[in-house]
């Protein structure tokens, strides 16, 4: 059965932890009215219907999917150069997932539900975070 809908999956440069990313959401108020956060990227997603009905972009950090964040609507940006690009316009609320090895890629990548990691769920949502490397073990054997 093909899934309704379709994730995509990030390198969120420059930051070392989910922390470092709460932290800059913090410091870097939304200029959007919904309070979203946006990334805006080059490309433009072909299946942007099946994304639209109901992904997630899911943030690799330090080598691992970490956390995600809805992804509420896609908007066409001319840049500065005249180039047109995507702003992905993403939910305010991180979402903690199991962490989930990931090797260093150019761009987006389409992530299919099957394949996402699963969120930690309300009840580990203000859970410490583990360092990176053990987090990666942990997810390795099949934990956290």
């Amino acid at each position: 059965m093909a899934e309704s809908f379709v994730n995509l999956v990030k390198l969120c440069v420059g930051v070392s932890s989910v922390a470092d990313l709460r932290a800059y959401h913090a410091q870097t108020p939304s200029p959007r009215r919904d309070h979203g956060r946006f990334h805006v990227t080059r490309m433009w997603p072909k299946r942007e219907a099946d994304i639209l009905n109901g992904g997630s972009l899911y943030w690799v950090i330090k080598g691992a999917i970490q956390c995600r964040q809805k992804i509420t609507a896609l908007e066409e940006v001319t840049g500065s150069d005249g180039v047109r690009r995507c702003r992905i316009v993403l939910s305010p609320q991180l979402v903690l997932t199991q962490s989930a090895p990931r090797r260093p890629f150019q761009g987006w990548r389409y992530l299919a539900p099957g394949d996402a990691p699963p969120d930690l769920g309300a009840a580990r949502a203000n859970d410490s975070e583990l360092p990176l490397a053990l987090a990666q073990e942990l997810a390795d054997i099949g934990i956290r």
